[in-house]
């Protein structure tokens, strides 16, 4: 169990169903609470028996998170503000192993690990290491040349540009969250210097493109 895990990873998990109403508000405040309504997954069958068999796990300072049952059977996520990506990247490679010997011990099965495929994962655009890295970074000069021509720069970056409300939240102000594009074929340090390389890029050309626009 995570809840008398390795130091730094020690928390409490929060099941969906029964959940207390200051426990779910407060998630909400924080932006870690998934809900049900996404039509993908009703579709696929995946959204059945809601809030069933669900939950939220994090730790006490709230910069490790395991999603249960969301989309996938587990999603793993570490984070924090500032530009440390390497305590990032150290503490999910951290979680990661925490949360296979966990469920290792319980069951006596380990993560579903494809020769050729990598990981396996609900959505075939995971496949792979199934790693997203990304960060949240305010481009205005980006914005004021035009989204449309963001998302081309990101593309011969090998990154993928969203909003901050999600993958399907739209885009409001000049808040990108930039991440890696690709899952397969490269390895998890790879994807996560794409992601560092590229950003910086874009952080150059914004300052560049604030010039221009009189921003």
């Amino acid at each position: 169990s995570l809840e008398s895990g390795p130091v730094g990873l020690k928390g409490n998990y929060y099941p969906l169903l029964g959940m207390d109403e200051k426990i779910r508000q407060q998630l909400v405040d924080d932006h870690f609470l998934f809900v049900s309504g996404d039509r993908n997954l009703k579709a696929a069958g995946m959204e059945r028996d809601w809030p069933e068999g669900r939950g939220i796990f994090h730790n006490k300072d709230k910069t490790f998170l395991v999603w249960v049952n969301e989309e996938d059977q587990t999603r793993i996520i570490s984070m924090q503000k500032g530009g440390d990506v390497r305590e990032v990247f150290a503490r999910l490679a951290k979680g990661i192993e925490a949360v296979r010997t966990s469920v290792f011990n319980a069951s006596g099965k380990d993560f579903l690990l494809d020769e050729k495929y990598g990981y396996i994962h609900s959505c075939p655009t995971n496949l792979g290491t199934g790693m997203r890295a990304s960060v949240h970074i305010d481009l205005p000069g980006w914005t004021a040349e035009g989204v449309d021509k963001l998302k081309a720069r990101c593309e011969s970056l090998n990154l993928q540009p969203r909003g901050t409300r999600g993958e399907s939240g739209g885009q409001t102000g000049v808040t990108y969250d930039i991440s890696n594009k690709h899952r397969l074929g490269y390895s998890e340090v790879q994807l996560v210097q794409t992601m560092i390389d590229g950003v910086n890029t874009l952080y150059k050309e914004d300052l560049a493109l604030q010039n221009k626009h009189r921003i």
